[in-house]
Formats: C-alpha cells, structure tokens, sequence
C-alpha cells in the first residue's frame, strides 16, 4: 500500500484548492475505477479529495427545459429519473446498458466520463504503454488490440474511450462545467475527451485541479427521439466493441431536421459524426440516405489486423438506430 493523504472536501473551492499543484492529487466520487486503478498499481496518487459530501448530488430543470445533472448524482438514480426518461432518452438507456446495478448505485455523472482506458496494456504493468508510462511505447499495436480503436488513433496509442454515458451526451449536445483555480468554465460532451495525437496520457482537456461540477443537458434536444444500441461480447455489463447513440427528428414533409450521430468504443474519445449528420440533414432518412451518410463518415476508419470487423459493425448498429428514430412518432 502506497500511503496517500486523504481530504474530505466540504465545498467546491476546498476541493480544487486541496487539488491544485499536486500531479499526485486525484477526486474521489464513487471511486469504482479509480479504486480498481490503485489496486493494480496504475494510478498511485498521494492526495485524495473525497468530494462526494459536496451538495452536487442533484437534478434540477431549467427554466428553459433543459436539466442540470450535478456531478455526484448516481448514475442509478440518472437513469430512472422520469425527466431523463422522458426528454432525454438515450441517456438512461446508455447507463442501463453500461453496468451492473450495484455499480450503477456507486458510480456518479462526474466519475462516469473520466473513465480511464480499459486497454489491457494500460493496467498491465509488466507491459509498455505510453498512456500510462509515456515514451514506453504501445504494446496493442503489435499485439492484441481487436477491442481497439479504428477512428482517430495515434501510433503513440489505439486505446477506446470506455463511457457509455458520454455517447449518448455528446449526442445529445450536452456540456459539462468545470470549476477550477481560475474559477468555473464550460466545455462542450463531445469537446471533452481528447484524441491521443502524441500525448495519450491526456484524457480530457481538463485542466490540472478542475473539478467536474455538473453536466447540462440542453433544451434543443429536450424531447427530440434519441435512442442508444451496444454491441458487447456477452449479454450483459461489458464494454462496448462498437456502440451508438442519435437524435433524429424530422419536418413535416419527412426531411431530417435535426440529427447527431455519436459512437462509442471506436476511438479515444465519443466520435460525433459530423460527416453523417451534414450529409443527412435536409434528406429523407431512407435506408440508402442513411447507408450512404454512413459511408462517408466511416470511410475514414483505419482498422488494424483484428478490428476491421468494427467498421461494419458500427454501421449496422446506428443504421439501425437511426431507421428506427425514424420510423417512430415525431412531432415537428
């Protein structure tokens, strides 16, 4: 056991300060991937700023109809809130689909989109790898990496980004707020997490001592279809090999008025798919408008040896997702 300081924070400006300047430093929510990470050696903080007694722990609606989601809220209790349910569906069914319920009632909003990699040579210490020891090298490259990533790879690293969660908000066009020593700022779900260029080390585009207070979900897509699919390797609580999360809304006349396309466990980060979208908007969402838009935007895949299959497998599943918003009720 390494020995470490422990902190519980008592308000937002405690916490950050008790953070700051220490690269040891880590937040402690749930703690259900942090933990595990110490246990095995790879994360070996010397501070911890426990930060689940700050009053971050609720859901409020916005004047707007948008909701405010605070950053400790459990995502059991994200997942079976009748708002949420409602006008954000893909949300609940992203959690539901991402994790057991003992998990569920552990892990917090905050905790869930600063999952780290669960890429066997990051929690491999007897392996190289330059996310967790930079300069090492990438062991998955040369090695085992068919649940590696296909989209926006680096040769420093092909890691995936873990969160279920954090599909369905980008899609969703949700923001998360930050507060740190220069005070609180707001950064775009799908602007978050980082693709890996040369610095895989560097998760997210938070800065040192931020602390993720509460996630937005916005009043645009308030209410608008949004549906999330996975593909795992057994039924239940694994990661995802390819997963998709949409919001589609049509006019009167059957043209796609509205629509964003996220995936998950095809790169480093939630891959909003731009391309798709620009491609779809203002068309009738028929399977060939779809399969082409689809096209497109995974043209740019570069699969390894073994995970080529994901390409295809990715657009299945949103082809699907996205046929099915469209064949359900919509309101102009």
């Amino acid at each position: 056991m390494k020995p470490f300081t422990y902190v519980r924070a008592r308000t937002v400006d405690e916490a950050t300060a008790a953070h700051a300047g220490r690269p040891g430093a880590r937040y402690l929510a749930g703690g259900t991937n942090l933990v595990d990470l110490m246990k095995l050696g790879v994360e070996t903080p010397d501070v911890l700023v426990d930060v689940t007694r700050l009053p971050l722990d609720d859901i409020q609606e916005l004047p707007d109809g948008g909701l405010r989601v605070g950053a400790t809220v459990r995502n059991s209790d994200l997942a079976a809130h009748p708002l949420v349910r409602a006008r954000y569906a893909a949300v609940s069914r992203a959690l539901l689909s991402g994790a057991s319920g003992q998990l569920r009632n552990t892990a917090t909003t905050g905790g869930n989109l600063l999952q780290r990699t669960r890429c066997p040579y990051f929690q491999d210490l007897s392996k190289p790898c330059n996310k967790r020891a930079p300069g090492t090298g990438c062991g998955a490259r040369d090695g085992i990496h068919r649940d590696h990533a296909v989209l926006g790879a680096s040769l420093h690293c092909i890691a995936t980004h873990p969160s279920d969660l954090a599909v369905a908000l980008a899609a969703l066009d949700a923001d998360v707020e930050l507060h740190g020593p220069d005070g609180p700022r707001t950064v775009p779900v799908a602007e978050f997490h980082r693709l890996p260029g040369d610095r895989p080390e560097l998760d997210t585009v938070i800065r040192p001592g931020e602390l993720i207070t509460g996630v937005t979900l916005p009043a645009a897509t308030a209410g608008l279809p949004s549906a999330f699919r996975k593909a795992r390797d057994r039924a239940s609580y694994a990661f995802a090999l390819a997963s998709a999360a949409a919001v589609l809304a049509l006019d009167d006349h059957g043209s796609v008025r509205h629509v964003a396309l996220a995936f998950g466990g095809l790169a480093h980060r939630p891959w909003r798919a731009r391309g798709a979208e620009a491609a779809l908007l203002g068309a009738a969402p028929t399977p060939a408008n779809i399969s082409r838009a689809l096209g497109d935007e995974l043209d740019a895949a570069e699969p390894l040896r073994d995970n080529a299959y994901k390409t295809e497998l990715a657009r299945r599943l949103a082809a699907a997702v996205l046929t099915g918003l469209a064949a359900a009720p919509h309101q102009p």
